[in-house]
């Protein structure tokens, strides 16, 4: 890779390619806690553990959860669904003691009460299914309503270490557990973006699919709304059970939901496809996804449409994923990254068009 296409925003860049049995296939989460890294391998249906950082190109995993071997890579192990089996893993929380899963194509999310140290080990704990052998949206099939226990395509989660939130993508709304549940099937305590749990039609003031959410220590909330091209900011978390957000990025208002804001090239303040935002210091980090760069705002905006400090990724604002360094191949930039997170000052993108993780440090 050449990492001058990062920007002088990071620096000390390496590549992370997981497995050298067999590597990545398009990760779609990354989290990092306690210096251990977790990874959703989603395109083979596993999620990797190691219990330090690598620090080199390849390293093999301590723990690998939904396959028993490196070399598996099926759907629910390629037979049905259980305890051990994952379908499309996506979002990922850890605080280095516990371990949370969006199991994304099965419509579950997986707890792990402790974290896991053998591999295919099987979960403590699903939401969103009555027990571990099912797996249909909203538990009876599609075209059925949800309910406070149901998932329909949950791919992005987090916690503060005592409450979940989970971004119910298919059904248009974020469920917020008041604890991390310790048994199967727990209905949640509220509901964010719909006026019950039986609701999924929507406003275009909610969250129309919710893809991550993210909590900073201020209990600031962000949703990368990914359908409407934007990410809503609530400065009080609280806030978002009655009300609109307090902040749209990546739109003017609450209607407004161009691709780019139907320019034909991206700019300082529009979102292409946006699948996750982090928060980072003072500011918050917003990952446009379908114009392969990351968003820095140095501090939480104030107003609709903001326009970014500084881009990650890419040489300048205007520049999409389509430019004359990926004429013949995606390697020489990030290229559809799905994830971002951050340990301390080291930014980790899972860079998941071109199969891998790319991780730097960001320039104080």
């Amino acid at each position: 890779m050449d990492f001058k296409t990062l920007g002088n925003q990071v620096e000390n860049g390496r590549l992370f390619k997981g497995s050298e049995q067999k590597p990545f296939l398009a990760p779609r989460g990354v989290f990092v806690a306690k210096n251990k890294l977790f990874v959703s391998d989603t395109g083979q249906n596993r999620v990797f553990i190691w219990n330090t950082i690598p620090t080199t190109k390849f390293q093999e995993p301590d723990v690998i959860l939904g396959q028993l071997e490196v070399e598996d890579s099926g759907r629910n192990s390629g037979g049905d669904v259980t305890a051990t089996t994952l379908q499309y893993p996506s979002g990922l929380w850890s605080d280095g003691e516990k371990l949370i899963v969006a199991d994304a194509w099965n419509h579950r999310v997986l707890i792990w009460h402790s974290i896991p140290t053998t591999n295919a080990q099987p979960a403590d704990v699903v939401l969103g299914q009555p027990n571990f052998e099912t797996n249909l949206p909203n538990v009876k099939g599609i075209g059925n309503d949800p309910s406070a226990q149901t998932l329909n395509w949950p791919y992005g989660l987090f916690s503060d270490g005592k409450s979940l939130w989970i971004a119910d993508t298919g059904n248009r709304r974020i469920l917020f557990f008041d604890n991390i549940p310790t048994e199967n099937y727990v209905a949640a305590d509220k509901v964010i973006g719909k006026p019950s749990f039986k609701t999924r039609d929507y406003n275009n003031d909610e969250p129309i699919w919710p893809y991550s959410v993210k909590i900073n220590s201020k209990g600031q909330m962000a949703v990368a709304d990914t359908q409407f091209y934007r990410v809503l900011v609530w400065n009080n978390k609280e806030d978002a059970f009655s009300k609109p957000a307090n902040i749209i990025i990546g739109q003017d208002n609450f209607d407004a939901c161009g691709q780019n804001q139907f320019s034909l090239a991206p700019e300082a303040n529009t979102l292409n496809w946006t699948y996750d935002a982090c928060f980072y210091r003072d500011g918050i980090l917003v990952n446009d996804t379908g114009n392969s760069r990351i968003l820095k705002f140095d501090e939480i905006p104030n107003t609709n449409n903001p326009f970014a400090k500084a881009v990650i990724g890419r040489e300048d604002f205007k520049t999409s994923s389509d430019f004359n360094g990926n004429m013949h191949g995606t390697k020489s930039a990030i290229y559809w990254p799905f994830s971002i997170t951050t340990a301390g000052d080291t930014l980790f993108i899972a860079d998941t068009g071109n199969h891998r993780l790319v991780i730097c440090e960001l320039k104080g």
